[in-house]
C-alpha cells in the first residue's frame, strides 16, 4: 500500500481505490512548539477565560445567563451544519412546539440543548469518556435528522467528507476505517484524562481536532466535537459555569476553521490550528464577558422600572422568569407564577406598557410575547436565516 507519513498521521491506500487517514497517537510528536507569539496569544486567551469565569461567579443568578447562552450555542453550532432555525424558533418550540409552524430542523437544535445539559449533568458523576460521548450523541440525534444514523453508536462503516453528493474516491477527506477508528478513539479517551502538562486551552484544541479527524459517527461529528470543548473546560475546572461556546466565532470563520483542521492532517501543522483556536477562545470569552455585563445592567434597569411602576412582588418574579424563558404566553406565565389567567394577563399588559414585552405572533388568539430587550443581546442567534447556510463539507455514510 502507498503510505504518506506526516506528523499528525498518515494517508493509507485502501482496496476501494481511495486513501483513508490514520491519526497518529496523541500527544503530537514532535511536541507542540510553543514560540513567543503562541505564548502571548495563550496568555491573552487564558486571561480572557479567567475573567469570564470570574464574572460568572459574581452573577446573582448565573442560570439566568447560562440558559440562553446554551440555546445560542445550539443554534449557531447547528447553523454551521446548515440548519436554518433561529433562537426564536427554539424558544417557540419550547413554548408550544406542537402548535406552531416552525422549521423542520428546529428539533435538531432543541436536541443540541438537551444533549449539552445532559452531558453537563453527567459530568458530575462520570468523567469525560467514550461512553459519555456516545450518550451525548444519542441525545443529539434522538428523533431528528440523522436519527437513522445509529444514534449513540460508533460507526461500523466507512464514511467520508466531500462537497455535495460525491463518491468516496472524490472525497475531500476520508477518516480512518472502523477498526483503525476504534484504536484512535481509545488513544483519544486516554488523552482526555491525561495530565500532560499542556495548558487547558491547548489540550482542548488538540482534542477537538483529533475527534473531528477520527469522525467516529455517521452524523453529528461537528456538533459533538464542539460540545467536547465545553465539557473539557468544565472537567478541568477552568470554568465553573459552561459559558465558553466557540460556535459564533467558528461560524464567522468557517472556511478557515475547516482549512486549519485539514492543514493538521495534510502537513501536521498543529501550531497554526492551535493559534486559530486560541484566537477563537479569546474573542469568544471577551464577547461573553461583555454580554454578561450587559445582562446584569439590563436586569438592574428593568427591576428598577418594575419597582417604580409598583406592580407588586409577582412582577419581579416574572422578570426573573423572562431571563430564562424570554418567549411566554399569558397561560405559561400563570402556570409559572401560580396565578390566575386574569392576573397573568394584567402583568403582561403592564410589561408591554413599559416596553419590556412585545407581541410576537400578530394574532388575536394564542398570542406569544417576546422579551426583546434581552434577546437583543444575542443578535447572531436571533437573526433570520433566509437560506440554508453553505457548508464547507458534507458527511457521507458508506455507499449502499
Amino acid at each position: 500500500m502507498e503510505q504518506t507519513s506526516i506528523r499528525a498521521g498518515s494517508f493509507q491506500s485502501q482496496p476501494g481505490g481511495y486513501q483513508a487517514f490514520m491519526p497518529a497517537p496523541l500527544p503530537p510528536d514532535p511536541p507542540i512548539q510553543v514560540d513567543l507569539p503562541l505564548v502571548q496569544l495563550l496568555s491573552k486567551a487564558d486571561q480572557a477565560v479567567a475573567r469570564l469565569d470570574g464574572v460568572a461567579l459574581t452573577l446573582p443568578n448565573p442560570n439566568l445567563f447560562v440558559a440562553t447562552y446554551v440555546r445560542q450555542e445550539a443554534v449557531l453550532s447547528s447553523q454551521i451544519e446548515g440548519t436554518q432555525s433561529t433562537l426564536d424558533d427554539v424558544l417557540a418550540y419550547e413554548l408550544d412546539g406542537a402548535g406552531r409552524a416552525l422549521p423542520q430542523d428546529v428539533e435538531e437544535v432543541v436536541n443540541y440543548v438537551r444533549a449539552m445539559n445532559y452531558g453537563l449533568q453527567r459530568l458530575e458523576t462520570l468523567p469525560l469518556s467514550l461512553r459519555l460521548i456516545r450518550e451525548i450523541h444519542a441525545e443529539l440525534l434522538h428523533n431528528a435528522r440523522g436519527g437513522e444514523k445509529r444514534p449513540g453508536e460508533f460507526r461500523v462503516d466507512q464514511n467520508w467528507i466531500g462537497e455535495g453528493r460525491v463518491s468516496i474516491t472524490q472525497a475531500t477527506f476520508v477518516p480512518p476505517p472502523p477498526a483503525d477508528m476504534l484504536q484512535a478513539l481509545g488513544n483519544l479517551e486516554s488523552y482526555l484524562h491525561e495530565e500532560n502538562g499542556l495548558p487547558a486551552l491547548i489540550h482542548c484544541a488538540i482534542a477537538h481536532a483529533q475527534f473531528e479527524t477520527i469522525h467516529p459517527f455517521l452524523d453529528g461529528n461537528g456538533r459533538v466535537g464542539r460540545l467536547l470543548v465545553t465539557f473539557l473546560l468544565c472537567q478541568r475546572q477552568v470554568l465553573h459555569q459552561p459559558l465558553l461556546y466557540m460556535s459564533a466565532f467558528l461560524k464567522r470563520h468557517r472556511a478557515e476553521y475547516y482549512d486549519r483542521l485539514m492543514a493538521v492532517r495534510l502537513s501536521g501543522d498543529w501550531e497554526a490550528w492551535i493559534a486559530f483556536f486560541l484566537r477563537g477562545a479569546l474573542a469568544t470569552a471577551n464577547e461573553a464577558t461583555q454580554t454578561a455585563h450587559r445582562i446584569v445592567l439590563l436586569q438592574e434597569e428593568h427591576r428598577r422600572m418594575v419597582q417604580e411602576a409598583d406592580l407588586g412582588l409577582q412582577s419581579l418574579r416574572l422578570l426573573d422568569i423572562l431571563f430564562q424563558r424570554p418567549l411566554v404566553t399569558v397561560r405559561s406565565i400563570g402556570e409559572h407564577l401560580g396565578v390566575s389567567y386574569g392576573t397573568a394577563n394584567r402583568l403582561v399588559e403592564a410589561f408591554r406598557s413599559l416596553g419590556l414585552l412585545n407581541e410576537a405572533t400578530g394574532r388575536q388568539r394564542n398570542r406569544a410575547f417576546r422579551y426583546s430587550p434581552f434577546l437583543g443581546l444575542f443578535p447572531e442567534a436571533t437573526a433570520p436565516v433566509t437560506a440554508a447556510a453553505p457548508t464547507q463539507s458534507t458527511e457521507h455514510p458508506a455507499l449502499p
